[in-house]
């Protein structure tokens, strides 16, 4: 999963190996998720989630969302967005991960595995707790944080079903 700023940035991270697309907009309001999204949605060939706005994911015909930790409760985003589209969730530790997995969440994005300097100052949280994780949730977890093409391999014999970046595929 690339996590791209822009429809720019969409071409090279499939081009790199992303079987789906997370408009990220950290910060942006609806209208700028919705500007976004009807660029890059129309011409994609992979499925583009959109973070944090079900509400603009449905406007827009997005496959799902993908909710941070603390955002919407999974249980409000399925009520939105209905049984067909995808919904993901960040979480940080098992506890989260139980939760979410309980909650209905298709997939979960756990991390950071390894030291990453998008969230500088948070500490990783390893391979071990990936495979606690892993193996804690019944849904795909795909690992985050400092994750390349190289140290992919070992999220994956960790249990992980792939992961999620946003240099990786720059």
């Amino acid at each position: 999963m690339a996590l791209v700023d822009s429809a720019n940035a969409a071409p090279t991270a499939v081009a790199r190996g992303a079987t789906i697309l997370q408009l990220r907009l950290p910060g942006a309001g609806g209208r700028a998720y919705e500007k976004e999204g009807r660029a890059v949605i129309p011409t994609a060939i992979v499925p583009v989630l959109l973070s944090s706005r079900a509400d603009v994911a449905l406007a827009v015909g997005a496959a799902g969302v993908h909710l941070p930790e603390s955002d919407l409760p999974v249980a409000d985003a399925r009520r939105l967005l209905g049984r067909e589209r995808l919904i993901g969730r960040s979480v940080h530790s098992r506890e989260a991960a139980l939760a979410a997995a309980a909650e209905g969440a298709d997939y979960l994005v756990f991390g950071p595995v390894f030291e990453t300097p998008s969230h500088a100052g948070r500490p990783a949280v390893g391979l071990e707790a990936l495979r606690d994780v892993c193996r804690a949730v019944s849904v795909p977890v795909l690992a985050i944080g400092g994750v390349d093409f190289d140290r992919a391999e070992e999220c994956h014999r960790a249990g992980a079903s792939g992961f999620a970046g946003i240099s990786a595929f720059r």
